[in-house]
């Protein structure tokens, strides 16, 4: 099991680069996973510290044994990171000088047909990234209206055909649940015009995003958790936020021009005491994988990066 899931870091040099380590800092990587980010943290470390989150306990034992092999400054916290500041907390942690979040699934996640995530595997409908987690895809495609299908293929996939697949589910599993992931792609495919079907992405793909959004709630909690960090940074501190689709870019960039733009009430010839902006960009444009990466990892072709740091 250990070697059968490999997992490539997107945008792992230019993530490091961006948080600019000092090798006496605490940092926070609040997306484990394979530890591809966490081990080049930590191989920057000298009396630092990095503290990891994830909910999977597969993650946090496949990466516990890949980063003592680099030094024990580092701390796993089997948590949500909407949970970052009272996580923290319990370990003593109450200012960081950095924060890493790279929101795309593990490869090893999306590669383990009992995990459900992959059109591509069969297996059963789970996509839980917290497998305590009450919520899974089964109940959300065999539970869910087909007015609350067709909302969250619209708001978290983007998927134009989302009424023909909300009612084509709803149709199917009066005969019998669907139960496993093929038989969700097969069913989606029934529902989509030929013409849809037809070269492009997986056919599913945006289905299959939606529902993962909907069963672990991602988009709420990575605007609370985005929030909450940057409240954790010291002055001087970076947050680096690796995205990989359009909802999840658009909710850092919009908190990102919050934090960095005052926001005065019209009229008013001066700044006031405690209006002055306490963030900056590091960045102004948005971060993309390079030539080399994109043809090296196909799970690039949608990342976005963004950097922020504390000023005040």
């Amino acid at each position: 099991m250990e070697d059968q899931y490999q997992h490539i870091s997107v945008l792992l040099d230019e993530a490091i680069e961006g948080l600019c380590i000092r090798p006496t800092g605490v940092y926070v990587d609040c997306t484990l996973g394979g530890g591809g980010h966490a081990s080049r943290i930590l191989e920057k470390l000298t009396s630092g510290h990095l503290l990891a989150f994830d909910q999977d306990q597969y993650a946090i034992d496949k990466a516990r044994m890949r980063l003592s092999k680099i030094s024990n400054q580092f701390t796993l916290i089997q948590d949500n990171f909407q949970n970052i500041q009272e996580a923290l907390a319990i370990e003593g942690v109450h200012e960081v000088d950095g924060i890493l979040y790279d929101l795309g699934v593990s490869s090893f996640q999306l590669d383990i047909p009992e995990r459900g995530f992959s059109y591509r595997f069969d297996g059963p409908l789970d996509m839980r990234m917290d497998q305590n987690a009450s919520l899974d895809a089964y109940s959300v495609v065999n539970s869910y209206t087909e007015k609350e299908l067709t909302k969250i293929l619209y708001d978290y996939g983007e998927e134009k055909f989302a009424p023909l697949i909300a009612r084509k589910i709803v149709s199917e599993r009066k005969n019998k649940p669907i139960s496993s992931t093929l038989e969700l792609v097969e069913v989606i495919k029934k529902a989509l015009p030929a013409s849809a079907l037809r070269g492009g992405s997986h056919p599913a793909k945006q289905t299959f995003q939606a529902i993962r959004i909907e069963v672990n709630h991602e988009l709420d909690i990575l605007k609370q958790s985005l929030s909450d960090g940057l409240d954790l940074l010291k002055v001087g501190g970076r947050m680096v936020v690796i995205t990989f689709h359009s909802l999840e870019d658009r909710i850092a960039k919009q908190l990102f021009k919050e934090k960095t733009t005052i926001q005065l009430p019209k009229g008013i010839p001066f700044i006031p005491e405690g209006y002055e902006v306490k963030y900056q960009l590091v960045n102004k444009k948005i971060i993309l994988p390079k030539e080399w990466e994109l043809e090296h990892n196909n799970r690039s072709h949608s990342a976005k990066m963004r950097i922020i740091e504390r000023i005040k």
